[in-house]
């Protein structure tokens, strides 16, 4: 357990320390806030950055309109609790003004769209950096990801052209128009997210311990039946006991079956598992590439 500690607050200082080279380098920062386990950690240790001065930048959430009601009402509670400003970029508003059309389909998922609603907003307040809970463990795509990840002024992401990050030196110079994504937690695991989480007594949205809900089984994995889902004939809704390991637009959040219903057993079933968290996102499961691809064009 020493050992663990020791890695832990290792990683948290390091975290901390990208944080605050955010808001030493860039005008108008903000933090990309879904409600979500890894934007939960990066707000907790943003808070722990700057204390007892409050966090110096706004949250903003891409709202695509079809979000588990726990992770709003958890965004909110935590957006009151900190007294942070709340900017909240509409996937809804995107369609109604034609910027993107909407998907249809059995298929269908808004979970793309949220690029033009992402760049549209961060061109709107003239944010020069986005601060993302991104780690590279999660996905291919993600491993290639730098702290500090430069985009064009199309917000566009290009590999093959990021900066070298050497003796703990970040590079946040940009020209007008272009912005930085940063990841302050790349370097931490799934497992690290949630001994962190164990370990501060952070609390978390409801989603992600066991909990009775109405789920369809489709593609070898269990989806949510809300009202924005479309059954095929031959799907049927069940009751199940499930937990989110990872959340996103209910279209492409996959649930698993589990009984873990306190971080103890979370962290257990964890370290048993053979399954990455972003297994169950049906999005990064549309091609071999599906996560770079959305990236390449600003993506989260």
């Amino acid at each position: 357990m020493k050992n663990t500690l020791s890695h832990i607050r290792e990683l948290e200082a390091e975290s901390i320390y990208v944080l605050r080279e955010v808001a030493a380098q860039f005008q108008k920062p903000a933090l990309l806030f879904s409600g979500g386990k890894d934007s939960i950690v990066v707000a907790h240790l943003a808070y722990k950055a700057f204390y007892p001065a409050k966090i110096p930048f706004p949250f903003l959430h891409i709202d695509t309109g079809h979000n588990f009601k726990e992770t709003i009402d958890y965004r909110d509670m935590m957006v009151q609790k900190l007294g942070v400003n709340l900017i909240v970029g509409s996937v809804q508003e995107s369609i109604d003004t034609g910027r993107v059309r909407e998907e249809t389909g059995y298929y269908a998922s808004r979970n793309l769209l949220q690029t033009t609603t992402l760049l549209d907003t961060i061109e709107k307040h003239k944010f020069d950096c986005a601060i993302g809970g991104a780690r590279r463990d999660e996905e291919k795509a993600r491993a290639k990801e730098r702290f500090f990840s430069h985009r064009d002024e199309f917000g566009q992401w290009d590999p093959k052209n990021q900066r070298p990050e050497l003796w703990g030196l970040f590079n946040g110079h940009h020209h007008m128009g272009e912005h930085f994504r940063v990841f302050p937690i790349s370097n931490w695991t799934e497992m690290d997210v949630w001994q962190y989480i164990f370990m501060e007594k952070i609390d978390m949205p409801s989603i992600y311990f066991t909990h009775e809900r109405q789920v369809f089984f489709r593609d070898g994995q269990w989806l949510a039946a809300e009202e924005c889902m479309t059954l095929k004939p031959t799907e049927t809704v069940e009751t199940r006991q499930v937990r989110c390991r990872t959340i996103g637009d209910i279209s492409c959040t996959g649930l698993t079956l589990s009984k873990a219903d306190c971080l103890e057993d979370i962290i257990e079933e964890i370290a048993a598992t053979r399954v990455t968290e972003r297994g169950s996102r049906a999005d990064d499961k549309r091609s071999e590439t599906a996560m770079e691809d959305r990236k390449v064009v600003g993506y989260f």
